[in-house]
């Protein structure tokens, strides 16, 4: 008997992946680094995919 598969993660269709960015800000601060803002997509909160849609149990197509 085989082993059921889980099925693989969706990709979030809002940032396709790409769930975390750099910002920068323009400019440097006083030591000379660039200073950035880290930001993350709203949909997946910065995973990158999706959660499957859960089924009900029991439920009729």
């Amino acid at each position: 008997m085989t082993h059921p598969t889980p099925p693989p993660p969706r990709i979030c269709p809002a940032c396709d992946g790409f769930a975390s960015a750099a910002i920068t800000l323009g400019g440097r601060d006083h030591r000379g680094h660039l200073r950035t803002l880290t930001v993350h997509c709203p949909a997946c909160h910065g995973t990158g995919t999706l959660h499957p849609a859960r089924t009900r149990e029991g439920a009729r197509v």
